[in-house]
């Protein structure tokens, strides 16, 4: 492994009414038995100041962080308010988790963070304050100057890595838009973060059909033939090794996902429920194709168990632990 050299990583505050402080908070306090690299929060201070048993300490900016860490959790100050009532989100708490979110992203751009961690934000109160994407991974793209259809969501746990290649669509939309060029952009994507985020030169990638038994020779649907056995056959002709479209039903056992590093899946809750079964408490959603390291708990806010010191904090511990990793095998791989 190369030298740590990265810069702190940025973690955005996510709805400062949800888990997001809690889980930071916890994240930092099991700083050493985790091996976590810094990280500062950012948003309003006085959302961490009063953790249960979490020093928390203002930074006026990044490289303060590092010098910070050992003794308390250090917080970009970005939003003076009262502190958030948890489990009450509000027009103010959607403005800060916002304004942390942009605030993180010019930090990994302008080399002054090493990464983004973004905490769980509330869409509803987000598109109530004019914010106009489907998620925060699409803003982060944008902001990164790459198209929405180039930022490609995976979602990863010790035992599975997973990328829908359509996301949040309807299910009855999926075939229109699972084309062959969209199942070619998928698997490029994953290809280069197997190799650059997760140090596997040679990735072996498994591919999921569309319909139940994968068409079963088109007698149950013909997708598998008409749109993604071509596009397959192409990236083959690259040097990919992917599979033909497997039955879904019986490729997430343990045995089968032993045989490959990534599964390309066509719809959302095809790549979703078998990660969730498997990795519902470290999960992690990491965005690929971006020209910085953004990775993100992959659950909500939890406003239902906000504020109860009962939140879970190990998909943020597992989202800082790969966003490190990632950085680490860049490091290795772009020198």
């Amino acid at each position: 492994m190369a030298e740590w050299s990265a810069k702190p990583f940025a973690i955005s505050c996510g709805d400062p009414a949800g888990v997001g402080p809690e889980i930071i908070g916890k994240s930092w306090k099991q700083r050493v038995e985790a091996g976590l690299k810094p990280f500062f929060a950012i948003g309003n201070f006085a959302d961490f100041e009063n953790l249960a048993g979490v020093p928390a300490r203002k930074i006026e900016q990044p490289t303060q962080a590092g010098d910070t860490f050992g003794d308390a959790l250090p917080v970009f100050h970005i939003h003076e308010a009262a502190a958030a009532i948890p489990g009450e989100a509000t027009l103010d708490g959607a403005q800060c988790s916002l304004h942390a979110l942009e605030i993180a992203c010019g930090l990994a751009r302008s080399g002054d963070a090493g990464a983004i961690i973004t905490a769980p934000v509330s869409k509803t109160q987000l598109y109530k304050v004019g914010f106009r994407y489907p998620g925060q991974t699409e803003f982060v793209s944008e902001r990164c100057g790459i198209a929405r259809e180039n930022a490609v969501m995976m979602l990863a746990g010790p035992s599975l890595r997973v990328v829908p290649m359509t996301t949040h669509i309807a299910f009855k939309e999926v075939v229109e838009h699972l084309t062959g060029p969209l199942i070619i952009a998928r698997a490029r994507a994953a290809q280069k973060a197997m190799i650059r985020n997760f140090g596997i030169e040679k990735p072996r990638i498994a591919i999921s059909g569309l319909n139940p038994h994968a068409g079963e020779n088109g007698n149950l649907g013909d997708e598998e033939q008409r749109i993604m056995q071509p596009a397959i056959d192409e990236l083959r002709l690259e040097g990919m090794d992917i599979t033909d479209p497997l039955p879904a039903d019986t490729m997430f056992h343990e045995e089968a996902r032993i045989k490959y590093d990534v599964a390309l899946c066509p719809y959302h809750d095809q790549a979703l429920i078998p990660l969730k079964t498997l990795h519902f408490f470290d999960g992690v959603n990491i965005t690929l194709g971006l020209p910085i390291v953004r990775t993100s708990p992959d659950h909500g806010t939890a406003f239902n168990i906000a504020g109860q010191g009962i939140a879970d904090p190990r998909s943020m511990i597992a989202a800082i632990q790969m966003a490190a990793t990632a950085v680490t095998n860049r490091q290795i791989h772009d020198n």
